[in-house]
């Protein structure tokens, strides 16, 4: 049975709302919003375009979101694929949502608000490490900030030691890429020298 209509869906899930549902929502970043924010080294930027939706991987140092006052974040763009996918989303929707991922912590925390791209070089500088500044900049002007409850962090065993898949059971990166091109791109070489292009690449 597929479920087609707000009314169908709201009689699955007809129980009363926790007040810690709805309560831990804030129109900005609260001091202790910012406190999990600045121990955070890892976020997911969901963005909307023309093309589709795009869910984008975000690490860095922890605090590497930087909150600039209690309406405005800000995510510089580090070295990547030079896909851009996000940013070329966020030129044509604004709209964007970031999750926050604290190792340890079965809290997330949720961002919901609009973003534009700057490449101010005062700004950009701002973020520099070992002399190398982002291209770009998200700025992201917050609508709602709320913390996700632990209950998924759990059932993943996300932290969990015992939990961690042993990463050669996997297809490599080369693999897949050989898999797609017939062996035109990727393989055993590609795996081979991932680790030294991504060290000099990092930044």
């Amino acid at each position: 049975m597929i479920v087609d209509s707000l009314a169908a869906l709201e009689a699955i899930y007809h129980a009363p709302l926790a007040p810690a549902s709805t309560v831990k929502v804030a129109a900005s970043v609260t001091p202790d919003y910012a406190a999990l924010i600045a121990a955070s080294p890892f976020a997911v930027l969901a963005t909307s375009g023309p093309e589709g939706l795009d869910c984008s991987p975000r690490g860095d140092r922890p605090g590497f979101v930087r909150v600039a006052d209690p309406r405005t974040l800000i995510l510089p763009d580090r070295r990547g694929n030079n896909r851009i996918d996000s940013l070329r989303n966020i030129v044509r929707d604004p709209r964007v949502a970031l999750l926050f991922l604290i190792p340890g912590s079965g809290t997330t925390l949720r961002v919901n608000g609009r973003a534009v791209i700057s490449a101010d070089p005062d700004l950009l500088a701002s973020f520099s490490v070992d002399g190398h500044a982002p291209r770009t900049a998200v700025v992201i002007t917050v609508d709602e900030v709320y913390f996700q409850c632990a209950r998924a962090i759990i059932r993943a065993k996300m932290w969990d030691p015992d939990s961690r898949i042993d990463p050669t059971s996997l297809p490599s990166p080369g693999a897949i890429l050989a898999a797609l091109t017939a062996g035109a791109v990727g393989g055993q070489r590609y795996d081979a020298e991932w680790p030294e292009r991504a060290a000099k690449t990092m930044w």
